[in-house]
């Protein structure tokens, strides 16, 4: 059995300080190649880190600040997630496709010291991060300009690493809940740490592995899986600003690991050139966010000769289980997530708190150095979420079999997971319910080949009321993010429901997936 170097180093547990560690011993070699010909060295990311730290600690912010941002993908903004964790303070990725009303509740919640946008957004978030209270707001864009950079490059390049303890927090995360509701996952130095250092190991990190980043860096998969697991193996990064999946296939002779959701790998094989002969360099595709249908991971296989390994993580926990990397451990299974990682204790369990025999299916609950410490200001919904002995509660429902893999048959409530992204029905409910002539709405989704899943809308309109679909998606689309915002709308009589006068979502789901609407 391979051990796992978890350990976190005594002296300062701020995760800066493990990655800073990590780097190379020639600090002058290419750390990341970008898209646009740009080339950053090991040195470059340590004195722009430097930088940044030095005038994040200039402006005289309480300790545990929190740094929100919400800028486009760009090395630059990586050095800032760098860079926050470097001068101890906490991090706040925020997609960027969020728009107003949710940027108001995301600041309003956090209350940041420091806010972060493009200067196309610089107006609005602005007047909304002043009224809030945040003293400080910035821009940085990704052609490298901003008022961020511009006071950064007054300060020293030179910065001594804040000391953290493995417990003291690093990152918020937003997650939203079926109640709309959403909540700051809060995610300590160790909880990241632990993690980055199991997945070297597990996934077979190599002194010669290259990385190709093609994923956002406003959630846990392209934020932390991916360019921690760069960095703690003093790997270079192929930065890509976007997802080309062209250019990723040429990249691929350069390379050696690839991460993506699973709609990534649905583009990818629909590009003649992907073969066997254009993947023969690589060493690795990993797949999660969101389910891997199995036509997908065959077709993969079978176009390429590579065996993709899904791995299973969450907001609250980053990565929880995983196919093996290594024969010697099993083989890569489609249709799961693999098993749980080392450190990680996985369980699944009835309503009433029971273990289920193995291969029935249950609610999955976790407990490890990587767990998060709770939802931030939120102290009860932090209770609830854990059990008396120490798991936390996923919500996500699954089954282990007699090998000891773990399949995700499910989400509890009514989550749905679209190109890798959460999108919580009630959230988008309570937006088409204010809009006028609606008295009722319900939110589901249906499976769709490229996405995962994507959402349906069904629609009451209020009495004498004429509601127009298409109208009601457009209105959606001014007020939330596109991922958000469902794929169809229709405006029905009635909405099925059981005796207690609830929705029947799942009667929805079967027939709107059967194309049947109502």
């Amino acid at each position: 059995m391979r051990t796992q170097n978890t350990t976190i180093s005594p002296s300062n547990g701020n995760l800066f300080a493990a990655l800073r560690a990590a780097f190379p011993q020639n600090l002058d070699a290419v750390a990341v190649e970008t898209d646009n010909g740009l080339y950053y060295s090991w040195r470059d990311l340590d004195r722009a880190t430097a930088m940044m730290a030095n005038l994040l600690e200039s402006l005289g912010l309480p300790e545990g600040s929190r740094i929100a941002v919400q800028v486009e993908k760009s090395v630059e903004a990586m050095v800032l997630y760098l860079a926050t964790l470097r001068a101890g303070f906490v991090f706040l990725p925020l997609n960027t496709a969020y728009q107003s009303a949710e940027i108001e509740y995301f600041i309003g919640n956090a209350e940041p010291a420091v806010v972060v946008c493009t200067a196309k957004n610089f107006g609005w978030v602005s007047k909304i991060a002043f009224k809030a209270g945040t003293l400080h707001v910035f821009t940085l864009d990704d052609d490298r300009t901003g008022s961020l950079l511009d006071r950064a490059a007054h300060c020293s390049d030179q910065h001594a690493v804040a000391t953290r303890h493995a417990d003291d927090l690093a990152a918020i995360l937003y997650t939203s809940g079926t109640t709309g509701r959403s909540k700051g996952a809060m995610l300590t130095h160790g909880n990241m740490l632990s993690n980055a250092l199991v997945l070297k190991e597990y996934w077979g990190w190599r002194a010669d592995d290259v990385l190709i980043h093609a994923l956002p860096i406003f959630h846990v998969h392209g934020l932390f899986v991916a360019i921690h697991g760069a960095l703690i193996n003093g790997s270079k990064m192929i930065w890509l600003s976007r997802f080309d999946p062209k250019l990723v296939i040429r990249k691929m002779l350069e390379a050696t690991v690839f991460m993506g959701v699973p709609t990534l790998y649905v583009r990818l094989l629909a590009e003649p050139g992907l073969t066997r002969e254009a993947a023969r360099h690589m060493r690795l595709f990993i797949a999660g966010s969101a389910p891997l249908l199995i036509e997908t991971f065959t077709e993969w296989q079978n176009r390429t000769g590579h065996t993709i390994l899904e791995r299973y993580g969450m907001s609250e926990t980053a990565m929880l289980t995983s196919n093996p990397y290594f024969p010697d451990q099993g083989e890569r299974r489609g249709g799961t997530v693999g098993y749980p990682l080392p450190g990680v204790s996985l369980r699944v369990q009835d309503d009433d708190g029971n273990p289920v025999p193995v291969g029935e299916i249950g609610g999955i609950q976790v407990k490890g150095p990587n767990v998060f410490k709770g939802y931030w200001r939120m102290p009860e919904k932090t209770a609830e979420e854990f059990t008396a002995d120490g798991y936390f509660k996923t919500g996500d429902v699954g089954r282990i079999d007699t090998l000891g893999y773990v399949t995700i048959v499910g989400r509890s409530k009514d989550l749905i997971i679209s190109g890798g992204y959460n999108v919580y029905p009630a959230e988008i409910e309570g937006y088409i319910n204010e809009l006028p002539g609606v008295a009722e709405s319900a939110v589901v989704g249906i499976p769709h080949a490229d996405f995962g899943e994507v959402g349906v809308a069904v629609v009451i309109a209020k009495p004498g009321a004429t509601l127009d679909p298409a109208q009601i998606i457009a209105s959606m689309k001014s007020q939330l993010a596109n991922f958000k915002v469902p794929k169809q709308c229709f405006v029905v009589e009635a909405l099925p429901r059981n005796t207690m006068g609830k929705v029947q979502k799942n009667v929805l789901r079967a027939q709107y997936s059967a194309g049947q609407p109502m």
